[in-house]
């Protein structure tokens, strides 16, 4: 592995992205664009909610926005041409539980208003919210 200069800040995207999960959410929604405003939109009109399911609704969005995920790491490969390697990898491991902690909230929040889904709306959701399937037939 080249640990030099450049294969430090690959080895932190590794692993920074290997510590990304998949949520629950439209694969597109993610992307915090129009398109993912559009599959969050028909994802609720296709829920169907009740007026008392709304607030649950309001909640989940809320909390699946994506956390400043970027700029952290930004912040990290500035800092990491200054730090020796043992402080290097603590960096790397903070920005993986934290990534975690950001996905341990979003999970409990899905789970919160999945709650409050009928096994009709939990369907529809369960579908809606599959990652897409891949060229190759897998899914990411």
């Amino acid at each position: 592995m080249d640990v030099s200069g450049s294969g430090w800040i690959r080895l932190f995207a590794a692993a920074a992205g290997g510590a990304l999960l998949l949520l629950a959410v439209p694969a597109c929604a993610q992307d915090g664009d129009q398109a993912g405003q559009s599959s969050l939109a028909g994802l609720h009109k296709a829920l169907n909610l009740a007026p008392w399911q709304e607030s649950g609704w309001q909640t989940y969005t809320a909390a699946m926005a994506p956390p400043p995920v970027e700029d952290r790491q930004r912040a990290a490969m500035r800092m990491f041409p200054t730090l020796h390697a043992p402080q290097r990898m603590d960096l790397i491991t903070a920005e993986i539980k934290q990534e975690l902690a950001d996905h341990e909230q979003q999970a409990q929040a899905l789970k919160t208003f999945y709650a409050t889904l009928s096994q009709q709306q939990q369907a529809v959701f369960d579908q809606k919210t599959l990652p897409p399937v891949r060229n190759d037939g897998s899914q990411p």
